[in-house]
């Protein structure tokens, strides 16, 4: 299946009952979530990579996946206080008040180039905490990478320094 029928069976996944804004909702159908997989894998494909990380809440749907279609490590940015052992944290600004990510010190070893995934570009807010994590570890943000990006929430302005990804974009 070529590039443009994989994003076009992702697109069409919407069955009636269905809220497709709830990507979780691709886990119920494997033609669709294998398709939004195969397709991000060949959408990353001239990317330079050490590592793929993101936040374990959402985007471990696709990251864990890609990882391995990659043949990349996965590190995950979680909550605080789900790690065991010694992690850093990023504290970060949401509309709703402060929420923060970790991740494991040292996961992320000094010029290592990451992917940062995530199945949804809204807000930005908890992309933006993954990207000062990898900074943080010495990391360098290779790109972000997004199965669906809402438009005019400004999600990607919190973004322009870096490449990013998404492979479909709709209206809020």
């Amino acid at each position: 299946m070529d590039f443009a029928n994989k994003i076009r069976l992702i697109k069409d996944f919407p069955k009636p009952g269905v809220n497709f804004r709830d990507i979780t909702t691709l886990l119920q159908d494997g033609q669709a979530f294998k398709a939004a997989v195969d397709a991000m894998t060949q959408a990353c494909a001239d990317m330079e990579i050490d590592l793929i990380a993101c936040p374990e809440a959402r985007g471990f749907v696709l990251g864990a996946p890609l990882a391995y279609n990659m043949g990349k490590g996965l590190v995950l940015f979680r909550k605080p206080g789900k790690l065991p052992g010694k992690t850093i944290k990023h504290s970060y600004q949401l509309e709703y008040g402060m929420d923060s990510l970790e991740m494991h010190e040292g996961a992320i070893l000094p010029g290592q180039k990451v992917l940062l995934v995530d199945d949804v570009l809204a807000t930005g807010g908890t992309v933006a905490a993954g990207v000062e994590l990898i900074k943080q570890s010495g990391g360098q943000v290779a790109g972000v990478a997004f199965l669906m990006e809402l438009l005019g929430l400004g999600g990607r302005e919190k973004l322009s320094d870096h490449r990013v990804i998404s492979l479909i974009k709709c209206d809020a």
